[in-house]
């Protein structure tokens, strides 16, 4: 399968999951609004979230998928499948005890991620976070499975993995919240519930795909097992690897917490309107950066190992020109027109429209560095890949301290969308950093022809957003409603589509050869 086949793959089964994420989020904000409560909930998750990002999703796979990679290059599939149980045995065992760590520990992690909610929040947030931590160990081991199942370029099974999260999610706020209230249960409690099944069924789904590949991990926890796996070359470069990773990880995830911490002082509510912004901007983040990510990692790590700079120089110069092409538009599309998106996706039942403005500049924030953002995940690879995680974790606690200056200045005149601008701007630093840190050292030669490509892009973005613009002062987004306004935004939306990609037609721009490379 092409590379570009590869990536839409995991892009479309993404947008599924976005897109199924998006209901979950509209149906939440309808019934529950935005509250003290729902704060409460999104601090409860975040703090899981917060874990499996570190250890799961982030330094581990990092770590883990490399070394995978160039051990099935060097050693074959046997020592690749030896290389799996090992690290299957020492991660379970490490994940069922920070689960019990933290459900112990919950009252001070709530308190040290958002000390300003109010009594009944803080409570309510400590009992969801016992009920959801255990969540962290299901999803760390979806990584686990994810990376493996990616190394052997079978990327459908772990990208359509997350659908099953918002079903579990959907199914929570539509059946168990009712027999909630009935009970007279906290009904938002019934969420904690969805969460915690959504991890079981999500590494469910993965263990039939690896047993067809006879790769499904023998975790074993005798004394000599455990003494090999951690004797294991393999096993301790991965751990080498993850420490300088976790760094960075954590630096992301601090960031996150200090935000959320600001957040629970501002306006109540602040939190949630933060997290709506954040779901609408991950739709390009990861439609394509996490779609080439994860795409790109194996293959640079391929390329590594097999010591082609060439085609490593290749893959990372045809990543960057995909993030340009579709990255552009879409941070154009949220700083002209993020009005009529929150509207229209989120204004109903107890989402008022003041929640509408809120949610509106904080999307708005986000597209100042989406490019950076999304830029990011094809450019940090290319140093995972050379088994360099020190230089992005050490420019992450830069751009950290960089972030947290800006929020200094700007928290108190912009409140809760400084938060997002300054994590803009922070990406943007990120991201330029990383680029002239694969060209200084030689890594990525860009390819010639980048100032026109990228000149036609811009022009073709200005043209559209022209168009966006217009349509969101035209038209006032709050007070139509109904079947009316999703249809008027669909128009827009494909409108804007045909002026951007028409433009670079004409432009002379050839998509389908790039898309090719």
């Amino acid at each position: 399968m092409s590379l570009f086949k590869s990536a839409s793959t995991v892009s479309l089964l993404t947008l599924a999951s976005r897109v199924t994420g998006l209901l979950r989020d509209v149906l939440m904000a309808s019934v529950f609004g935005v509250s003290a409560m729902t704060d409460a909930f999104w601090v409860a998750f975040r703090l899981p979230n917060l874990f499996r990002r570190v250890l799961g999703e982030g330094a581990f796979s990092q770590a883990f998928v490399p070394v995978l990679a160039a051990t099935r290059a060097t050693e074959g599939e046997a020592g690749a499948k030896l290389l799996i149980d090992r690290v299957a045995s020492l991660l379970a065992l490490v994940l069922v005890l920070l689960s019990i760590a933290g459900v112990l520990a919950a009252p001070v992690l709530v308190w040290a991620m958002a000390s300003g909610l109010p009594a009944g929040g803080t409570e309510a947030a400590v009992h969801m976070t016992r009920w959801m931590f255990p969540y962290i160990a299901f999803m760390s081991l979806v990584a686990l499975a994810g990376g493996v199942l990616n190394t052997w370029e079978r990327f459908a099974v772990p990208a359509a993995s997350p659908v099953l999260l918002n079903l579990a999610w959907i199914a929570a706020l539509l059946l168990l919240v009712p027999v909630f209230k009935r009970w007279g249960i906290e009904p938002i409690y019934a969420l904690s519930a969805g969460v915690l099944l959504g991890g079981v069924l999500q590494l469910a789904q993965q263990l039939p795909a690896l047993r067809r590949l006879g790769l499904l991990p023998r975790i074993r926890w005798s004394g000599s097992t455990l003494r090999s796996a951690w004797g294991d070359p393999h096993t301790r470069k991965i751990v080498g690897l993850m420490l300088p990773a976790l760094l960075g990880v954590s630096v992301a995830q601090i960031s996150l917490l200090i935000n959320t911490q600001i957040a629970s002082h501002l306006a109540p509510g602040s939190v949630s309107w933060i997290t709506s912004a954040d779901r609408l901007m991950e739709f390009p983040t990861a439609l394509l950066g996490v779609a080439l990510g994860v795409v790109l990692m194996p293959q640079l790590a391929a390329a590594r190992a097999r010591e082609d700079a060439e085609r490593y120089s290749a893959l990372l110069d045809w990543g960057l020109r995909l993030v340009v092409l579709f990255t552009l538009p879409c941070a154009a599309a949220l700083l002209v027109f993020a009005k009529p998106l929150v509207a229209v996706l989120f204004h109903y039942g107890a989402f008022g429209t003041r929640d509408v403005h809120m949610v509106t500049l904080a999307l708005t924030s986000y597209g100042v560095g989406l490019v950076g953002i999304v830029a990011v995940k094809v450019l940090a690879p290319g140093f995972y890949a050379r088994h360099d995680m020190r230089t992005p974790a050490l420019i992450a606690v830069v751009v950290l301290v960089v972030t947290q200056i800006l929020n200094l200045i700007l928290v108190p005149w912009l409140q809760h969308a400084a938060l997002t601008l300054t994590i803009s701007l922070g990406a943007l630093l990120n991201a330029l950093w990383l680029l002239i840190g694969l060209i200084r050292r030689g890594s990525y030669k860009p390819v010639s022809g980048w100032l026109v490509f990228a000149a036609k892009v811009l022009g073709a973005t200005l043209l559209m957003a022209g168009f966006l613009w217009w349509g969101s002062i035209y038209i006032d987004w709050v007070t139509v409603r109904g079947l009316a306004r999703v249809g008027v935004l669909s128009a827009f939306v494909a409108g804007a589509v045909l002026i951007y990609f028409g433009t670079l037609q004409l432009s002379g721009v050839r998509l389908k050869g790039l898309l090719r490379k």
